[in-house]
């Protein structure tokens, strides 16, 4: 029942196709191969807690990438030590960690903003372990199901992978 009421909810919202769902969710995805598109929805969505969608919505709503919100200070003390839920410190990321990094310009759930927030919290990471790639034309689904994919994205992947030590 909740899930019916956010994809209501979403779907209020001008500018939002809610014939296509992936459209909805993801982005204008430009490159979508039908017959994918048609398995992964046989399988998709995947089920997930209603926690796990809060904790998104959250996300969203606040645009601070920090723990679930329990909803009340004193809630949040008795889980975190603190009234509110603690930032995510992305910078606390290894430095040497390998990180291939793509989006796309049509992204709506990976959005070029957000990409360059992360981006600035790794601003120190080793420049030979990180590796970032821009895809202008694509949304999110296109990384998944793309036609293009192989040659736009997962090539260069798994060359960025073939030379980590």
């Amino acid at each position: 029942m909740e899930m019916a009421k956010c994809l209501n909810k979403l779907c209020s919202y001008p500018g939002v196709n809610c014939y296509n769902l992936i459209t909805a969710f993801t982005g204008n995805n430009c490159c979508l191969n039908a017959s994918t598109v048609e398995l992964f929805l046989k399988y998709e969505p995947q089920p997930t807690s209603t926690k796990n969608m809060i904790h998104l919505a959250q996300t969203f709503r606040d645009g601070i990438l920090r723990k679930y919100n329990y909803g009340s200070g004193g809630a949040n003390t008795e889980k975190y030590g603190q009234s509110t839920p603690p930032l995510y410190n992305l910078s606390n990321i290894p430095n040497s960690l390998p990180m291939y990094l793509s989006y796309g310009g049509r992204d709506s759930l990976s959005d070029s903003k957000d990409v360059g927030h992360l981006l600035e919290d790794l601003k120190l990471h080793d420049s030979d372990k990180l590796s970032v790639h821009y895809v202008e034309n694509y949304a999110h689904a296109d990384f998944v199901m793309g036609i293009t994919a192989k040659q736009m994205v997962y090539d260069s992947m798994t060359a960025f992978f073939r030379n980590q030590h």
